[in-house]
């Protein structure tokens, strides 16, 4: 299978909410990524896959923390929740991101969605028809499916396991 595009949410998934360090306006001024992270952004970008960040916050926090690991200018495209309007699991927040690199309603199937948060993530992937990827890492949030919605199609415990995923997904179909 043609992977489209890969969108990745943000803490948690790339950034360690652990380190976050912020202002006032719980805008993040510094954090530090998970790791494995960067190199996996930049062998996706290297292998010529789309990726987007899909996420929610302040669209300062991103910018911030991706540019100070020089992983910014990597992604193709940017939901975020502050300037789309609406949060995961909310479908304007996935449509926005794959409106924006092209992806065609009969090509969501080949688009992985990377997170961390069951509710958000998972299930707005899944009820969108893209192939969920929850990322284990974190012990900031359940870990328990509370619906059928919130169950992943594959699982990773580290980022660089992505790449092996592809693989078998390429591979596979």
């Amino acid at each position: 299978m043609l992977i489209r595009a890969i969108f990745f949410d943000f803490g948690d998934t790339l950034a360690d909410e652990a380190t976050e360090i912020k202002d006032d306006t719980q805008t993040t001024l510094h954090a530090e990524l998970i790791p494995g992270a960067a190199e996996l952004l930049r062998e996706l970008k290297r292998r010529g896959v789309p990726l987007a960040l899909v996420a929610d916050g302040r669209p300062g926090t991103y910018y911030n923390v991706l540019t100070q690991h020089g992983v910014y200018d990597l992604f193709d495209a940017f939901a975020i929740s502050d300037e789309v309007g609406v949060e995961k699991p909310d479908r304007r927040m996935f449509e926005h991101a794959l409106q924006a690199i092209g992806v065609a309603p009969q090509e969501y199937g080949q688009v992985l969605m990377v997170g961390n948060h069951l509710e958000r993530d998972v299930k707005g992937a899944n009820r969108l028809g893209l192939i969920s990827v929850w990322l284990d890492w974190a012990p900031r949030r359940p870990k328990e499916p509370a619906d059928d919605w919130e169950i992943p199609r594959y699982t990773i415990r580290e980022p660089l396991q992505l790449l092996d995923l592809l693989d078998k997904i390429s591979r596979n179909g």
